[in-house]
């Protein structure tokens, strides 16, 4: 998953420069382990196996020359090459100086500013006279910075040679640039805010410091073995010696941390921050990849994607690490500070919409896990994306699919008569007026006494949270679909639902019909369990203007009766349990239907004698189903 050398299976080298410098020598010297003396015009291209190469890629050296090749075809190299090693002669000054009056400017001109390639200086012949100064090429190097390194060697005593191909290597693997300038000798913006971000991840405990435990934590992640403690307290003592705020109480600031990396790259260990980087998804260009981000699932049609047991501990972990004041909800200050990894929050100031929140409108540990079921279940590349974002464990063998569980096809929960998973999606549909937002907004504890009526405009599709069926906490979903007009079609995406609720407001006689014809255009031959609502059950109940009144509608389609819902005062949250309840157990609608209809019948004294056995007998089918499937359920468990 996590690749070590920015995901490159392979680095081309192309070695340019004036006549007689010994480009070809140097090829010859580094492939043969010795000079020779007769040398031809262009070697040929070499390809080394990655098992020979310190960086484990396999490598391409290339060489030119400017009396077997034209201009047009050192253009095409250039444009092919990783990397570019411009080599000139230490004994010949005109050599030298073509470097930057030439071969830097040749480059720049065949590769765009975003495209450039990265350079090494490589000065030959350090046989013949003794270079004791490399402040030239430093010069040189502030210049132009998609220079990475240089190097002296010598192609006749095999002087550097090896380790010139290891610079060659490191400065497309591990590129200097994107890192470090030179010319200020501190790490670039975007590193900064790269190593910030990995910092703030790493530190556990949310007081800024990198401390013994958090430090070995991130040792293993990024090493795979923790520091000895002598080699912590060295390097500890490094940063007591250079920097006065480096460690503060025996733990290693954020500033010391940057320094440490700026250390590192300065004293020619840059890929120690490279591997960190990668570790954390970076790519070349600090940004983090996308492979990383949004890892390749498949998920089948009929098929919907649930947070895991693991995704779930590590989200608790991650609400109850921000929730500094242990006060059950997450402030605006703790939310800002939970998403300072992440490029924009997860959600807006309006999550109170979606999700329970408290009496000031902050997203409680509920109402969190009820904001992630609905994510992942709905937008599963955000969900990803956050996991990774937050710090999710992404190692070489694993990534944020553990967190994610993708459930079996609905026709197979169909089939046995008992949903496997633990979202469900309601959809709720009624003429306007009939009370949709109200309905879905007391779903999250809101009633029309807590909430003003110009908060309902504009209301977000959904809300979700959690309930108790026979025992297990189950997530719903309420969808309020949006009706402009009733005689305006259903879309399928409206229709396919785990169960839908149709609703009516008891006090407008115009309301039942639109229900009435939404069940029988769209569920009245599909196998969604269906629950009608008569809304605003405060108010006076008014007659229908309908051929069949609600509750004879119901029996007539062997539906369970009307259920009344008024949002004023105390919410009862028996109506959502039912629906979840109808989502779990989808193929029982019948004994459902037999269960509410008796029992609505008895309500109103109807039902008397041997009639009240039919009900007991509704009611047993129901929790006799039910506590035999648990039962099964625990058993298959078991085994």
């Amino acid at each position: 998953m996590v690749f070590n050398v920015g995901g490159r299976q392979n680095v081309r080298i192309l070695l340019v420069g004036e006549r007689s410098v010994g480009k070809t020598s140097i090829i010859l010297s580094l492939v043969s382990e010795e000079f020779t003396e007769d040398v031809p015009a262009k070697a040929e291209e070499i390809t080394i196996p990655p098992e020979v190469t310190p960086e484990k890629v396999a490598t391409c050296i290339v060489d030119y020359s400017a009396v077997e090749q034209t201009i047009e075809v050192l253009t095409m190299e250039i444009q092919r090459a990783h990397v570019v090693c411009i080599v000139y002669a230490v004994d010949d000054e005109e050599s030298f100086e073509k470097v930057s009056s030439y071969w830097l400017p040749l480059l720049r001109n065949v590769c765009s500013r975003e495209a450039r390639r990265p350079v090494v200086l490589v000065g030959n012949k350090t046989d013949l006279i003794d270079v004791s100064t490399n402040d030239p090429m430093f010069r040189i190097m502030e210049e132009f910075p998609e220079v990475e390194s240089c190097v002296a060697c010598s192609a006749k005593t095999l002087n550097n040679i090896s380790e010139m191909f290891v610079y060659a290597q490191k400065a497309v693997l591990h590129p200097t640039s994107p890192l470090y300038t030179f010319d200020q000798q501190q790490l670039t913006e975007a590193c900064q805010k790269a190593l910030v971000r990995i910092f703030k991840l790493c530190d556990a405990d949310n007081d800024g410091l990198l401390n013994d435990v958090e430090l070995n934590s991130f040792q293993r992640h990024c090493f795979g073995a923790p520091l000895q403690p002598r080699v912590l307290d060295d390097v500890k003592v490094v940063l007591r010696k250079n920097i006065s705020d480096g460690v503060v109480d025996n733990a290693i600031t954020l500033r010391g941390f940057l320094f440490l990396h700026c250390l590192f790259i300065q004293r020619g260990r840059i890929e120690t921050t490279w591997t960190v980087l990668r570790m954390f998804g970076y790519m070349d260009n600090l940004e983090i990849s996308k492979e990383f981000l949004r890892p390749h699932i498949v998920v089948p049609a009929g098929c919907t994607t649930e947070l895991s047991h693991k995704g779930q501990q590590f989200l608790l972990t991650v609400f109850e690490r921000f929730d500094s004041d242990r006060d059950g909800a997450l402030s605006p200050a703790e939310v800002r500070s939970l998403f300072t990894t992440c490029p924009v929050p997860m959600w807006g100031p309006d999550i109170h919409r979606t999700v329970p929140t408290n009496s000031k409108g902050w997203i409680t540990l509920q109402g969190f896990m009820s904001q992630w079921v609905l994510v992942t279940l709905l937008n599963l590349p955000r969900a990803l994306e956050y996991l990774a974002y937050l710090g999710y464990p992404i190692s070489e063998t694993e990534n944020q699919l553990s967190a994610i569980q993708v459930t079996r096809d609905k026709k197979l929960d169909l089939a046995k008569k008992q949903s496997s998973r633990s979202v469900y999606q309601c959809h709720v549909i009624g003429p306007p007026g009939s009370g949709k937002s109200m309905f879905c907004r007391s779903f999250i504890g809101d009633n029309v006494e807590s909430i003003q009526l110009s908060e309902l405009e504009g209301s977000p599709q959904c809300t979700v949270n959690a309930v108790q069926v026979y025992g297990q906490e189950k997530f719903l979903i309420l969808r309020d679909i949006e009706v402009h007009d009733v005689l305006e079609p259903l879309k399928p995406s409206e229709v396919q639902c785990d169960v839908a609720c149709l609703l009516y407001d008891v006090s407008n006689p115009k309301s039942f019909e639109y229900s009435a014809r939404i069940y029988l255009k769209y569920f009245a031959d599909s196998k969604i369990p269906i629950l009608i609502v008569a809304t605003k059950s405060d108010l006076e109940e008014t007659r229908q203007d309908y051929l069949l009144q609600p509750a004879a509608f119901c029996s007539h389609h062997k539906l369970p009766s009307p259920q009344p819902f008024t949002a004023s005062g105390k919410i009862k949250r028996e109506i959502f349990v039912k629906l979840s309840t109808m989502s779990a157990f989808p193929r029982f609608q019948a004994a459902w239907m037999l269960f509410y209809r008796h029992r609505h019948l008895k309500q109103l004294g109807l039902l008397s004698g041997n009639s009240a056995v039919w009900w007991k007998a509704g009611l047993g089918i129901v929790a006799a189903t039910a506590v035999g499937l648990l039962v099964a359920k625990a058993l298959h468990s078991d085994k």
